[in-house]
This record gives C-alpha cells, structure tokens and sequence, in this order.
C-alpha cells in the first residue's frame, strides 16, 4: 500500500509562485501516472497535471497550461507542483494521486486508485 503525503501549500498573493510536493512511500509499485488535483467546498475534485511516471511526459488542462510544471524525481519518488502566476481562483486543496492508467486518459479521479490527505493553497487577492 503506497501511502502519499503532500506539504507546500501556504497563503501567497496574486502573481506569485508556489511549489507543492508529494512524497510517495510503501508499496508505490509501478504506477504509470502520478497526477495533481484539486478541490474547492462544494464542488468536484478537479484534474490539474500529469505525468508518465517512467517516461516523464506531462500533461495539464487549459486552465493551468503555462502557469503550472508537473515534475518528478523517481530516485526519490517525489512528486512536484510548481505554480507560477498564481490566482485566487487556483485557492483550492491540492491532492497528488496515482493511477495505474496511462497519462494522457488519466484525467479523472476515478483513474487513481490513492490519493494523499491534501494541502491547502490560498491566494490572496
């Protein structure tokens, strides 16, 4: 059983920048993707970023194209978020998760079979 912890979240304002990390330990296994998401009250855990976990290609939604970097140490088995440009509606929980799916269908969260407990990010306006 992999267990996943993410920390790095914290308040920042309008336009700055913040790096998420998800630390993967146990049984990781050999998940093809390692995928970010997040959530607000109320609302549905929504797709972020993803990667090949062998191959590292990444892949992000429109929302956060150009603003957002997926990356991962496998030596490590460590997964990031840096978020640039940020805005206040990226305030969400932020969760990493693995999927046994490969990355460029693992967009939903009913493709990843573990998650973390998530971390808060706040941006003020």
């Amino acid at each position: 059983q992999v267990q996943l912890v993410e920390s790095g979240g914290g308040l920042v304002q309008t336009g700055g920048s913040l790096t998420l990390a998800c630390a993967a330990s146990g049984d990781i296994g050999s998940p093809n993707t390692m995928g970010w998401f997040r959530q607000t009250p109320g609302k549905e855990r929504k797709w972020v970023a993803a990667i090949s976990w062998i191959e590292g290609t990444t892949y992000y939604p429109d929302l956060v194209k150009g603003r957002f970097t997926i990356s991962r140490d496998r030596a490590k088995n460590t997964l990031y978020l840096q978020m640039n440009s940020l805005k206040p509606e990226d305030t969400a929980v932020y969760y990493c998760a693995r999927s046994s799916f490969s990355a460029h269908v693992a967009t939903m969260p009913g493709h990843f079979d573990s998650w973390g407990q998530g971390t808060q990010v706040t941006v003020s306006s």
